[in-house]
């Protein structure tokens, strides 16, 4: 999809710690200690019209960052959160699996991971201890039972995502003291997979009526 977003416009990826180039780092575990370090880093950027996107997990770490950077007196233009529930209250998420066994089920189910990385343990025993560290901080995020931002949000989900229900996304709405919106695409938790150009065409939507704003 990032392809799909040229133009006058500066794309910038999180890398999470425990992956690629940071593979030697210990791995996440800790959203709200991630948020503080991409809200750190993007403050070289503040002069500059913000959008920020998240899928699944990154939608709740998008969420927080657009928080540490309204807190500090900065603007986020629009937040999109992909894949992910809102959160509802201050309690931590039980719902997803802890051991290996149970990791390795729900990716399994989900059909985002190519079924012969979940098929060669060697591979399986690099991107455990990542994949351990994701649903770690996951079942562990809690979000202040007041928390929203001041942007406007748009959610964007597939229609047969059993990890995000359409009625448990749109509750992103209570997370908004501005507008709100709610994409619902065909397929499921890795609907961007089929999907990604139409994402990136609302996303260049947006990008481009924030440069003429």
């Amino acid at each position: 999809m990032s392809a799909a977003l040229h133009g006058p416009v500066d794309l910038l990826a999180v890398q999470y710690p425990g992956r690629q180039d940071r593979r030697e780092e210990a791995g996440l575990h800790d959203l709200h200690r991630v948020a503080d370090e991409v809200a750190e880093a993007l403050r070289r950027w503040d002069d500059l019209p913000l959008t920020l996107f998240g899928h699944s997990m990154g939608a709740l770490v998008a969420f927080e960052v657009a928080r540490r950077i309204e807190r500090a007196g900065g603007r986020v233009d629009h937040l999109f959160v992909s894949g992910r529930k809102g959160p509802t209250d201050d309690r931590p998420d039980a719902s997803h699996p802890v051991d290996d066994e149970g990791i390795v089920a729900e990716l399994r189910a989900m059909s985002g991971t190519d079924a012969r990385l979940l098929e060669d343990q060697e591979l399986l025993e690099m991107v455990l201890p990542a994949l351990r560290g994701d649903y770690r901080a996951v079942g562990a995020y809690r979000a202040d039972r007041d928390a929203a931002v001041a942007c406007p949000v748009t959610a964007l989900v597939g229609d047969q995502d059993h990890w995000a229900p359409v009625a448990d996304t749109e509750r992103w709405r209570d997370r908004t003291t501005a507008a709100f919106d709610l994409k619902v695409f065909p397929g499921g938790h890795f609907y961007l997979s089929s999907r990604a150009d139409e994402v990136a065409g609302l996303l260049r939507d947006h990008l481009a009526g924030a440069l003429r704003a």
